[in-house]
């Protein structure tokens, strides 16, 4: 039985359970072989029942010794078990399964596992499984058993049976891995690592298997992104630049702050990659704040010098008019053309851009996915950068990318990743880290609020307006509707502008707004016509308003920490302190958490890091949009040991030459493999 082979292949398995286990996205014998067991129910180790510690699982091995079953009222069973072990007894109880009174007879040997609770001055286990087994056999069911995330219709001792069936019968677990990798990293055989994961003889031969899958899953991960990155390098000339001139030292003098380190480094690092044979292929990442503009506004200039286009493109039509304007102020007076195209621009506008594109005649266009379409043509593309590229799949980059021959990239993120992320989203790239902020700037205070102090805050707000500063309100996201995430951010303003703050200026920011209406409304709150301005998280990316010193937040405990993070950036921007204020009625444990996490750090790498291991790599950034993989064993959040080891097998190996198309093929599919070899 082949890997590929349908589920249906596999006895006993009809359209309906096909169906099931198709909710479960298990379609082949190979899906169900990779789903692997949620956690272990451990029944190797037999607890007396006078040592239980209650709210823990435990199996328990006795004899029964009475049974009940009460009615307390119709459509309503209990069944109570009585198990006994000479140190005490257990109460095993099913609730309306009345059937389960066949399973169990006076005198029968049972042994059951469960969660021990105390209720009603008894000790009670709830829907434990069981198994009837004489002394002699006991030894044989301590074992460790397999549970997995089901669903309704489908059996735990089924889903069991059905795995226990296709290891019995499945050809293709033989070894993929290169034998010296597999010697080195000292993995355990494929085959018996696949049984072990499933049936484990022990915890130490579980631990082996996970090792062994997660460091396959990870090293084929790598070997995927390692091909990938050679394949950019490989018969690909790029544009070897001059040493940064005249022109780069305008541009610097034109900054109205001294470089950091952060900043220096970064930009050390793209002129060394401009100036060599090779395409540069590099992510800035840095907080909130960090000066990424000013080193991207460096890389134009050098590129600019040496007689090629550059194209920055970002995600929203507010960012891309900041970017424009900020660009545009450091660039005046030097030769260096700039142009602005989005959605909204004119017809008229955006013909004219595209001649003077074509013909050369721009030096840098700025936009968002407008860019990418086919009516775009660059004269002489050089240089490709992508503003908060976690907003964008991977072919839209690359779809960029393909308006010149061999550009150089640059990417930048003000969402700092962490180096697991780093390695597996980014591993093609090299990467520059901006840390530390420019001189002058405090850190945002940030406090967590209740509704009991709702008052003091907007009494505190009012004082910031007198002073003649500006406050940001951030409405909670409350569904995936825009449509009722517009109501409620309607409901906050109407509330705000003519109950709270009557007498101040408000203005409103929203998604379904007009571009045109949108970047109305932000000018005027730029250009302090307007005090205090309610918005959606639209505002999350890019807005620089440097007057703004409040940023409240209402129903914080909805947004992620690292978009609390990117919120909190939007103050703090100018010489006058400013204050995050977080407002959440949550009590749970995550929002707490959150809340505390918030108020206590600043630094936003360290905050990437708390936001995985809160949310997950799924959701955290659109993780999918990257295209990459699913993962059965390996833990992208921690296991960064692991992927480095994987990694570094995996480069080694590709530069040995090992291919490992089919495999990469069978894996990934489309995701990424078209990318490596197409």
């Amino acid at each position: 039985m082949e890997l590929t082979d349908s589920v249906t292949k596999l006895k006993g398995v009809g359209p309906k359970m096909a169906e099931k286990l198709a909710r479960l996205g298990i379609g082949t014998v190979g899906d169900l072989l990779d789903f692997y067991p949620r956690r272990y129910q451990d029944w190797t180790k037999i607890t007396p029942m006078d040592e239980l510690v209650f709210d823990e699982e435990a199996a328990v091995y006795g004899t029964v010794v009475d049974m009940k079953e009460a009615r307390p009222r119709p459509r309503m069973s209990i069944l109570t078990v009585v198990v006994a072990d000479g140190t005490g007894a257990v109460n095993l109880v099913y609730f309306n399964q009345p059937w389960k009174r066949n399973e169990f007879t006076r005198g029968q040997h049972i042994l059951a596992y469960g969660r021990a609770e105390y209720s009603y001055r008894k000790i009670q286990m709830q829907n434990a499984d069981t198994e009837a087994v004489e002394p002699e056999r006991l030894r044989g069911f301590q074992k460790l058993v397999p549970v997995y995330p089901l669903t309704e219709g489908l059996k735990l001792s089924r889903m069991q049976e059905l795995i226990r069936q296709a290891l019995e019968n499945a050809e293709g677990l033989d070894e993929d891995l290169p034998p010296q990798v597999v010697r080195e990293a000292r993995l355990m055989g494929r085959r018996e690592a696949v049984e072990a994961i499933h049936f484990p003889p022990s915890w130490a031969a579980q631990k082996a298997a996970r090792r062994r899958l997660a460091f396959e899953e990870l090293f084929f991960m790598q070997a995927g992104i390692a091909l990938l990155r050679e394949k950019r390098r490989q018969g690909r000339s790029g544009i070897k630049c001059a040493p940064s001139g005249r022109l780069v030292a305008a541009v610097r003098a034109r900054f109205p702050f001294t470089l950091t380190a952060g900043q220096r480094q970064a930009f050390a690092d793209i002129e060394d990659d401009m100036e060599g044979l090779v395409p540069m292929q590099r992510l800035v990442q840095g907080d909130v704040g960090s000066g990424k503009t000013a080193v991207a506004a460096l890389a134009i200039a050098k590129m600019t010098e040496n007689g090629y286009q550059s194209a920055l493109m970002v995600p929203t039509e507010v960012l891309a008019q900041q970017h424009f304007a900020t660009l545009s102020e450091w660039f005046e007076g030097l030769p260096i053309r700039t142009a602005l195209l989005t959605g909204q621009t004119k017809a008229s506008e955006k013909r004219d851009i595209l001649e003077a594109l074509a013909a050369g005649d721009i030096d840098v266009l700025i936009g968002t996915h407008a860019l990418i379409e086919a009516s775009v043509v660059f004269g002489r593309l050089g240089l490709v950068i992508t503003d908060e590229q976690h907003r964008f799949g991977v072919r839209q980059r690359e779809a960029l990318e393909t308006k010149g021959e061999s550009p150089h990239t640059l990417i930048m993120t003000a969402t700092p990743i962490p180096r697991t992320m780093a390695l597996s989203v980014y591993g093609d790239l090299d990467v520059s880290s901006i840390r530390g902020m420019p001189p002058g700037r405090h850190p945002v205070k940030t406090y967590a609020v209740g509704q009991d102090m709702l008052v003091r805050v907007y009494r505190f707000m009012a004082r910031e307006m007198d002073a003649g500063h500006q406050v940001y309100v951030v409405c909670p996201l409350v569904a995936e509707s825009e449509k009722q995430d517009l109501a409620a951010a309607e409901k906050v303003y109407r509330e705000l502008a003519e109950k709270e703050f009557p007498s101040y200026r408000c203005g409103m920011v929203h998604g379904r707004m007009k571009e045109k209406e949108k970047e109305e409304a932000m000018d005027a709150f730029r250009d302090g016509q307007v005090q205090l301005l309610v918005a959606t998280s639209v505002i999350e990316v890019g807005v620089n308003v440097p007057n703004a010193t409040i940023m409240f937040v209402y129903g914080a405990d909805r947004f992620g920490l690292s978009q609390l993070h990117q919120l909190r950036g939007r103050v703090g921007r100018g010489s006058a302190q400013a204050y995050c204020i977080l407002y959440t009625d949550s009590t749970g444990e995550t929002a707490r958490l959150r809340m505390q996490l918030m108020t206590q750090i600043q630094d936003g790498f360290l905050l990437a890091e708390k936001d995985l291991l809160l949310r997950g790599s799924g959701e955290f950034f659109g993780y999918q949009q990257h295209g990459l993989p699913d993962l059965h064993a390996a833990d992208i959040l921690r296991d960064l040991p692991l992927l480095e080891e994987a990694r570094r097998a995996a480069r080694k190996a590709v530069a040995a030459g090992w291919d490992f198309r089919d495999e990469l093929a069978r894996r990934f599919g489309g995701k990424f493999f078209e990318r490596i070899y197409h």
